[in-house]
């Protein structure tokens, strides 16, 4: 599994913009299937919320490939 880690500036990062700023997701439109597909795991459970507050601290792993570190 690829690891890779955002650096946050401010207080916090909604789901779909981290996905489009990471580059897993090409689109908005793109970000938004990958969650309702349910292939975002945050903090053990599956995310549903594309505007999902992501802080740091947070580990998100995107469709069991890729973990995101968010610091």
């Amino acid at each position: 599994m690829e690891n890779i880690e955002f650096n946050l500036e401010g207080e916090h990062i909604e789901l779909i913009q981290l996905l489009k700023a990471t580059g897993i997701a090409q689109t908005g439109g793109h970000a938004k299937m990958i969650v309702e597909d349910g292939g975002v795991v945050r903090g053990g459970e599956v995310e549903t919320r594309k505007r999902a507050k992501i802080r740091k601290g947070d580990v998100v792993v995107i469709e069991e490939q890729l973990t995101i570190n968010v610091v």
